[in-house]
Protein backbone atom coordinates (compact mmCIF):
# COMPACT_ATOMS: atom_id res chain seq x y z
CA UNK A 1 0.00 0.00 0.00
CA UNK A 2 1.10 3.30 -0.39
CA UNK A 3 1.04 6.08 1.43
CA UNK A 4 2.80 8.42 0.39
CA UNK A 5 1.16 11.98 -0.56
CA UNK A 6 1.88 13.04 -4.17
CA UNK A 7 0.76 16.07 -6.72
CA UNK A 8 -2.08 15.29 -9.03
CA UNK A 9 -1.02 16.31 -12.41
CA UNK A 10 -4.57 15.11 -13.77
CA UNK A 11 -6.52 17.29 -10.82
CA UNK A 12 -4.75 20.68 -10.41
CA UNK A 13 -5.23 24.15 -10.16
CA UNK A 14 -1.90 25.07 -9.27
CA UNK A 15 0.64 22.54 -8.40
CA UNK A 16 -1.53 19.97 -7.21
CA UNK A 17 -1.22 19.96 -3.80
CA UNK A 18 -4.75 19.65 -2.43
CA UNK A 19 -5.93 16.69 -4.61
CA UNK A 20 -2.89 14.76 -3.57
CA UNK A 21 -3.75 15.52 0.17
CA UNK A 22 -7.60 15.22 -0.24
CA UNK A 23 -6.63 11.72 -1.82
CA UNK A 24 -4.35 10.94 1.05
CA UNK A 25 -7.31 11.73 3.34
CA UNK A 26 -10.39 10.77 1.66
CA UNK A 27 -11.58 14.00 1.52
CA UNK A 28 -13.05 15.69 -1.84
CA UNK A 29 -10.69 17.87 -3.53
CA UNK A 30 -12.73 21.06 -3.14
CA UNK A 31 -12.79 21.06 0.95
CA UNK A 32 -8.61 21.12 1.04
CA UNK A 33 -8.66 23.94 -1.55
CA UNK A 34 -11.01 25.58 0.87
CA UNK A 35 -9.30 25.46 3.79
CA UNK A 36 -5.76 26.67 2.11
CA UNK A 37 -7.85 29.57 1.25
CA UNK A 38 -9.03 30.23 4.98
CA UNK A 39 -5.29 29.60 6.08
CA UNK A 40 -4.23 31.60 3.88
CA UNK A 41 -6.58 34.67 4.93
CA UNK A 42 -5.74 34.22 8.48
CA UNK A 43 -2.27 34.97 7.86
CA UNK A 44 -0.66 33.65 4.59
CA UNK A 45 -0.13 30.27 6.66
CA UNK A 46 -1.74 28.46 3.38
CA UNK A 47 0.49 30.34 0.96
CA UNK A 48 3.68 29.21 3.14
CA UNK A 49 2.59 25.68 3.15
CA UNK A 50 1.18 25.62 -0.47
CA UNK A 51 4.68 26.51 -1.74
CA UNK A 52 6.90 24.26 0.75
CA UNK A 53 4.70 21.37 -0.40
CA UNK A 54 4.93 22.33 -4.00
CA UNK A 55 8.68 21.80 -3.32
CA UNK A 56 8.43 18.62 -1.25
CA UNK A 57 6.23 16.54 -2.31
CA UNK A 58 6.72 14.28 -5.13
CA UNK A 59 4.99 14.22 -8.86
CA UNK A 60 2.38 11.12 -8.70
CA UNK A 61 3.98 10.36 -12.75
CA UNK A 62 7.39 9.71 -11.25
CA UNK A 63 8.99 6.74 -12.32
CA UNK A 64 10.84 5.75 -9.20
CA UNK A 65 7.13 4.71 -7.41
CA UNK A 66 6.57 2.05 -9.61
Amino acid sequence: MNTKKLKKSNDKMIAGICSGIAEYLGWQTSHVRILFVVATMLGAAGLIIYTILSFVMPNANNDSLV
